[in-house]
């Protein structure tokens, strides 16, 4: 069945295209849940709240655009808004001036499981700005906007989590060049 008639079959509230649509989706939105949880089931709960949306949503679905990309959009403001309603986005207001940090890897390779268990670490503040510029292209104006804060605690959060990351990974280089 073509994506548009899987989608058309949602929107009449069918079992089975819904299995189907969860199905072709689920393990990239799991990877996107993963980026924007503390820890696995966290992950898993913003996983099923955010197919709750979808389906509830769907009928708004109008196909001008990517069907992925609305996906994921419902899929981020799901994690958002749990973290809103845990009122842990505690947010430092404080101007830092977004300054890039580079990190020298040391041409060694560090597992992308090993990135994003540091990434779950991050404070949720600076892990909410640093997934949302970093990883999912969204502009500070934009992310200012979704988390309610100013675009200069934006870029000061970003600064941060890039600081908490960068500690961390020399860090984690510097123990496993004294154990060699």
């Amino acid at each position: 069945m073509s994506l548009e008639k899987l989608i058309n079959s949602c929107k009449q509230n069918n079992r089975k295209a819904q299995s189907e649509i969860y199905q072709l989706y689920a393990g990239k939105l799991f990877g996107l849940c993963l980026k924007y949880s503390r820890n696995y089931h966290e992950a898993q709960d913003n996983l099923h709240n955010g197919f709750l949306t979808i389906f509830n949503k769907i009928e708004q679905f109008n196909f001008n655009g990517s069907f992925e990309g609305w996906l994921k959009r419902i899929i981020i403001n799901t994690a958002l808004q749990t973290y809103r309603e845990k009122n842990v986005l505690n947010l430092v207001s404080e101007e830092i001036p977004d300054v890039e940090i580079e990190v020298d890897l040391d041409n060694e390779e560090i597992s992308l499981d090993f990135l994003l268990q540091l990434i779950q670490e991050l404070p949720t503040r600076y892990r909410m700005v640093f997934n949302l510029y970093v990883l999912d292209d969204y502009s500070h104006k934009e992310i200012a906007k979704l988390l309610t804060i100013s675009e200069g605690t934006s870029k000061s959060n970003l600064s941060r989590a890039r600081v908490i990351l960068k500690n961390k990974i020399e860090s984690y280089q510097l123990k496993k060049n004294e154990a060699l």
